[in-house]
């Protein structure tokens, strides 16, 4: 790392007021460091992309997200495909994929572990769907996606409650859909290395995880999923049981290695989802990194090789 570009969201995490003294608290460990630095604010999801892309064309040889897993997330579409490598700085509410990669959560301790980082290329996920104009778009990803009831949970997600109680708004919204939210069935066919594909004629929720280690209370939420491999680990929801939801979270806060009835998981490099016939394909929402996206058909694949990013030394998986 030599040229850096850092870009920092204003609006994510809880620590809003105090973002700018947090972007240069780890800007002069940088600097003190002799890393050349740029440092700019995001300008909108849609434009972070073009904003990463012009930075690589300026010679930037390492672009530094501040912010959450949606910063990341909005960054990783103009950086997948490239060698400029992703430095990761948390500052948002969950920082999924900070903690999956070990890195410390103050400022200050994020930028003296990307100093000391090791570059390590990695695959990335990519997400077609329909966005909410019903046209056809895609999205890549780094820690998961979607489709069921947790996309239905960021569609009903306040913004400003988010931003105000942080992870507390997730459970509380998650406790109260999971008591009142009418679970919507869909399909889905998925293989993984050319396997003959598996069809699910009826599921209530679907994830694709891409991360072992989300930090906080959950931590692991699929077991055998990691960056280093070129799939996807899927938590396949057939139930429309609540206790069976409730039981497979759990689990994940008490590391348990018992399965739960109805919840299972597999590996796979492509995925394909579908309304099934009676369900409202616009009823059925679909999210990638905790950012709500658009509606079924949608398809998931793996970008082998896709991205370089800076992981500390000494990890555990990388």
């Amino acid at each position: 790392m030599r040229k850096a570009a850092l870009l920092y969201n204003h609006h994510s995490g809880r620590r809003r007021k105090q973002r700018v003294q947090d972007v240069e608290a780890a800007a002069s460990v940088l600097r003190a460091a002799g890393i050349e630095l740029d440092i700019s604010p995001t300008r909108a999801a849609s434009d972070a992309g073009a904003q990463v892309r012009l930075a690589i064309r300026d010679g930037f040889d390492t672009i530094i997200a501040c912010g959450g897993d949606g910063t990341i997330h909005d960054v990783l579409q103009g950086l997948t495909g490239k060698d400029a490598a992703l430095g990761v700085i948390p500052l948002g509410t969950a920082n999924a994929f900070a903690h999956d990669l070990r890195l410390p959560m103050s400022p200050e301790g994020a930028a003296r572990a990307l100093l000391a980082a090791i570059p390590k290329r990695i695959a990335v996920g990519r997400i077609d769907y329909r966005d909410f104009n019903s046209l056809p778009v895609f999205r890549y990803f780094t820690v998961a996606a979607g489709v069921g009831v947790d996309a239905h949970l960021f569609y009903n997600l306040n913004r400003l409650i988010k931003d105000r109680m942080g992870m507390l708004a997730y459970y509380t919204k998650a406790t109260h859909l999971w008591l009142t939210h009418r679970m919507r069935y869909f399909e889905a066919e998925f293989a993984c290395n050319g396997s003959a594909p598996i069809h699910e004629k009826r599921l209530s929720e679907l994830l694709a995880v891409r991360i072992n280690y989300f930090g906080g209370v959950l931590r692991e939420l699929a077991p055998g999923a990691s960056l280093a491999r070129n799939d996807m680990r899927l938590v396949l929801c057939r139930t429309g049981n609540r206790a069976m939801y409730l039981a497979y979270v759990f689990r994940g806060i008490l590391g348990m290695s018992s399965g739960v009835p109805g919840i299972e998981l597999a590996y796979a490099d492509g995925v394909t989802c579908r309304s099934v016939p009676g369900e409202k394909p616009e009823k059925i929402y679909v999210e990638a990194d905790g950012e709500l996206l658009g509606r079924l058909p949608m398809t998931l694949s793996i970008v082998p090789d896709a991205m370089t990013v800076l992981v500390p030394a000494g990890h555990p998986r990388l």
